[in-house]
């Protein structure tokens, strides 16, 4: 009787360490999952991502942006974001989206930039943030 208790005992405590260090590994995983994207209106973008909050996310974002008029268009968690221009005319149609992965992000983005006029609408950049 004893025997098993100390064999229930052991597996009780096993199961515990597993499930501890899965639990540390999400966390750990999740803890720098903000990103986001700045752009001005000609093309010029900062991006950023694996930040421990969107406030990081967004001042990082800013700060890499090399434009005075740059604004923060999206912020992400856990995602991917993309930023398309028309080709022939940067200062044009614009798009932006985020989406779960990278390709529909970029699907998106460019559909944007195709609906608001432009032609021949390309990727300019595009960010995912930890586990996207």
């Amino acid at each position: 009787m004893t025997e098993s208790l100390t064999v229930i005992r052991a597996l009780v405590v096993a199961s515990l360490l597993a499930a501890t260090a899965t639990l540390m590994l999400v966390v750990a995983s999740t803890a720098k999952a903000a990103g986001a994207l700045a752009i001005n209106s000609c093309g010029a973008y900062g991006e950023a991502y694996g930040f421990p909050n969107i406030a990081a996310a967004k001042a990082h974002a800013m700060s890499k942006c090399p434009d005075q008029g740059c604004k923060v268009v999206l912020t992400i968690n856990r995602a991917c974001a993309a930023f398309a221009v028309d080709f022939k005319r940067p200062c044009g149609p614009q798009g932006w989206a985020w989406a779960g992965n990278l390709g529909r992000a970029q699907n998106a983005a460019l559909k944007s930039c195709y609906r608001y006029g432009g032609k021949e609408c390309v990727i300019r950049t595009f960010v995912c943030d930890a586990k996207s």
